[in-house]
C-alpha cells in the first residue's frame, strides 16, 4: 500500500476516536460509518429511541468535516424539505427546476433519522440519489457528491416495499441500549461527552484516497473462502440477494484497504456479517460462520470486528493498543494492568500467542512488579 493511502486511514481512526470519545459501546457504528464511507455504500442503524444513533453519525460527520445534512422525516414531511423548494421564477418560465442549495443533493454526507415514514415521492426520489448519487426532479437532473447516507429507524418495516427499500442499504447494524454492568461508564461518558466540541480531524479527501484504492484490491485470494461462506449461509437458512453477495466484495475490499493490504484475505471478510439485513440472521452467520471468522482482526475498525467474530484474534488488535496506553509513561495503573492481563490469559493459551502481545505481556508484568 502506498503511504498516502495509511496515511488516510490513520486519519480515519484519529475520525473514529474523536468522534467517540465518551460514547459508550457506539464505537461499532461509528467504526461501520467509516467503513461504509470508504466502500461508498450506505449504512441502516436500527434501534430503540434514546440509543444515541444521531449523536454518533453527527459526530463522525464532523470529525470528517465536508458538507452535511440531517433531518428527521415524519409521514407529513415534503419532498421540498429534502430536496429543497421549487425554482420560482424558473416555474414562470415553465421549468420545474429545484433550488437544492443546502440540501440533501448538496450533501457529502447525510443522516436520515425515521427514514422509513418518508412518502412515496421522497423514497422514490432517495433511490435514485443512494443508487446512482443523481438526483432527478422535474427538470434538476445532477451528480451528486454524496459519499455515504446514514438511516436509521426504531424496527426493520415489515411493508414488502419499504423492505425492498431497505436493501438499498447494504450495511444493517443493530444497537440496544447500555447494559447495566457499564452504566457508570454512561453516566460519566455522557457527561463528559457534552462537554467535548468534536472537531474535524480528517476530511473527505482522505475518504476519497481509500475509495481509488479500493477499486485496485486483488480479490482473488478471498473468493473462494466468500464463496463458501455464502454457501454455509444458505445451508443455515440465511438468505442473501445476488445483488448483496456482489456487493459484499466492495465492503471486504474496504476493509482491506484500511487495514493496510492490497489484497484481501480470510482476515476480511467479517464485513459479510452486516451485510445480513436482520439481527437473527446476522446471530445466527456468527455461529455458521465461526470457523471461517477465526482469522478476522483489523488494526484500525477494531470494536466492530470484535462484535462480528467473537473470536481472541478480532480482539488482537485492541489489547495492543491497550497495552501500549498502560506502558506509556505515566499511564499505567496496577489495576488496569492487571485487568488486561487477565484479559489477554483468558483469550490466548501460552502456545497461541501472537509474538506482538507476547512482547506486551512480559513487560505489563514488568510494570505491574515495579508498582
Amino acid at each position: 500500500m502506498t503511504l498516502p493511502v495509511n496515511q488516510a486511514a490513520r486519519h480515519l481512526r484519529a475520525a473514529i476516536r474523536e468522534a467517540t470519545a465518551g460514547l459508550v459501546d457506539r464505537e461499532q457504528l461509528a467504526e461501520l460509518m467509516i467503513l461504509a464511507a470508504v466502500a461508498q455504500e450506505h449504512l441502516l442503524v436500527i434501534g430503540p429511541p434514546g440509543t444515541a444513533k444521531s449523536a454518533v453519525v453527527r459526530r463522525v460527520a464532523h470529525s470528517l468535516g465536508g458538507q452535511y445534512f440531517e433531518y428527521l422525516l415524519g409521514r407529513f414531511t415534503e419532498p421540498s424539505e429534502l430536496f429543497g423548494p421549487v425554482n420560482l421564477s424558473k416555474l414562470r418560465e415553465g421549468q420545474v427546476e429545484t433550488d437544492i442549495a443546502g440540501m440533501l443533493p448538496e450533501a457529502e454526507i447525510a443522516f436520515l433519522d425515521e427514514v422509513f415514514l418518508g412518502s412515496t415521492a421522497i423514497l422514490n426520489t432517495l433511490l435514485g440519489l443512494l443508487n446512482e448519487r443523481q438526483f432527478r426532479r422535474g427538470h434538476t437532473r445532477i451528480d451528486c457528491p454524496l459519499r455515504v447516507c446514514v438511516g436509521a429507524a426504531n424496527a426493520l418495516p415489515e411493508d414488502e416495499g419499504l423492505a425492498a427499500f431497505a436493501d438499498r442499504f447494504l450495511l444493517h447494524v443493530f444497537v440496544e441500549p447500555v447494559p447495566d454492568n457499564r452504566l457508570e461508564d454512561l453516566l460519566a461518558g455522557g457527561w463528559a461527552a457534552a462537554r467535548h466540541k468534536v472537531t474535524a480531524i480528517a476530511d473527505l479527501a482522505s475518504l476519497d484516497v481509500l475509495n481509488q484504492a479500493v477499486a485496485q484490491v486483488d480479490m482473488e485470494g478471498v473468493r473462494l473462502a466468500l464463496a463458501q461462506a455464502i454457501r454455509l449461509l444458505r445451508q443455515a437458512h440465511v438468505q442473501l440477494s445476488d445483488r448483496r453477495i456482489v456487493k459484499a466484495q466492495q465492503l471486504i475490499a474496504a476493509a482491506a484497504v484500511l487495514a493496510g493490504r492490497s489484497a484481501a484475505t480470510r482476515a476480511d471478510l467479517w464485513p459479510l456479517l452486516y451485510v445480513i439485513p436482520t439481527a437473527a440472521g446476522q446471530q445466527s452467520a456468527r455461529e455458521t460462520l465461526r470457523e471461517l471468522l477465526a482469522d478476522a482482526s483489523h488494526p484500525l475498525l477494531q470494536a466492530v470486528v470484535e462484535q462480528a467474530a467473537q473470536q481472541p484474534m478480532a480482539r488482537l488488535a485492541r489489547l495492543l493498543e491497550s497495552a501500549d496506553l498502560l506502558l506509556a509513561d505515566g499511564a499505567g495503573e496496577h489495576v488496569r494492568i492487571e485487568a488486561l492481563l487477565r484479559e489477554i490469559d483468558a483469550n490466548f493459551d501460552t502456545a497461541q500467542l501472537p509474538e506482538q502481545l507476547a512482547e506486551r505481556r512480559q513487560r505489563l508484568i514488568a510494570a505491574a512488579g515495579q508498582r
